[in-house]
């Protein structure tokens, strides 16, 4: 393959018009087109982005190198199946698919065909975030809040795979265990699903952690705190600030600690994700989160829902 890469879209709605506009930005990378089943949207998008309409996936696959997949959960694995069988390197957005049964079809698949596949947890690209990689490595307890307004996107699902997947693929980054127990306790408010949820979860290192997520709230606020041997480190993914408070090496007393507050700055997360997707198809990288990872992810979505399928209140 040349360093120019030719990608696809499918799925022209919110995330995957976005999808579009980027990789028409993007140098050494091609937009040959975009398929959605609403012909016209996808031509519109396309149209917006100097490319073209496809008519079906099946006229979109021999033309092109990868392929964003930006359409509803339910039919991920449906829509992967076919790239990847035809071996086209894939981003999938989040979550992996609707099901763990799904998600495991999938990376059988995925390693039957040794495919390049990408899931697309954009927050693992938030530069505070990934300033905080760099610092954490014993981590003891991690609480993080992720509330958002109502929007009315999304509804097909509840706010677990909505928002609240995000931060459990952050934390199963960070601890990199499967928790040994889970508590959870959460409502429908809007929705006939969990709009707001508030989750325990015990990692078999000892690790805790807290998360709650609303997407009924009024105000937007998404922040995680993590304690660990290092110290205390606070990431506000609004502002993209990293807050830490450590004990130097040497230190030992409370005026010895370093006390400092990051505003961070790099590419928005989603950029960085498809630049780094570029670079996976290219052989450059391998994938930041794998389809591993995206099943483990929804694999601890389904132990939530378990609980929670008992526990509404």
């Amino acid at each position: 393959m040349t360093n120019n890469i030719r990608v696809g879209v499918v799925g022209a709605g919110y995330l995957g018009s976005i999808h579009a506009r980027i990789y028409s930005e993007m140098s050494n990378v091609e937009l040959v087109g975009i398929y959605d089943i609403d012909a016209s949207l996808a031509a519109s998008v396309a149209g917006e982005v100097g490319s073209i309409g496809a008519f079906s996936m099946e006229e979109l696959i021999p033309k092109i190198d990868a392929v964003s997949i930006a359409v509803p959960t339910s039919l991920h694995y449906e829509v992967a199946e076919p790239f990847i069988k035809a071996g086209k390197a894939l981003l999938i957005e989040k979550p992996i698919t609707s099901t763990v049964q799904q998600a495991r079809n999938l990376v059988d698949l995925v390693d039957a065909h040794a495919s390049k596949v990408l899931i697309g947890h954009v927050e693992r690209y938030a530069p505070a975030l990934l300033a905080l990689d760099e610092k954490i490595s014993n981590p003891r307890f991690i609480e993080v809040h992720r509330l958002s307004k109502f929007t009315g996107r999304a509804t097909d699902v509840d706010v677990i795979t909505d928002l609240m997947i995000h931060d459990i693929d952050i934390i199963l980054s960070i601890v990199d265990e499967m928790p040994i127990r889970v508590d959870a306790v959460g409502s429908p408010v809007i929705t006939e699903r969990t709009d707001i949820a508030n989750v325990r979860l015990q990692f078999p290192c000892g690790a805790v952690a807290n998360v709650t997520a609303s997407r009924v709230s009024q105000k937007q606020f998404r922040r995680m705190r993590v304690f660990g041997s290092e110290g205390y480190f606070a990431v506000n993914f609004t502002d993209q600030v990293l807050d830490s408070v450590c004990m130097p090496e040497g230190g030992k007393s409370i005026d010895d600690l370093k006390i400092e507050n990051e505003h961070v700055t790099g590419e928005r997360p989603l950029q960085a994700e498809l630049t780094h997707f570029a670079s996976v198809v290219r052989g450059e990288v391998l994938p930041k989160v794998t389809v591993t990872q995206g099943l483990r992810a929804l694999e601890v979505v389904e132990m939530i829902q378990k609980q929670l399928s008992g526990l509404q209140i």
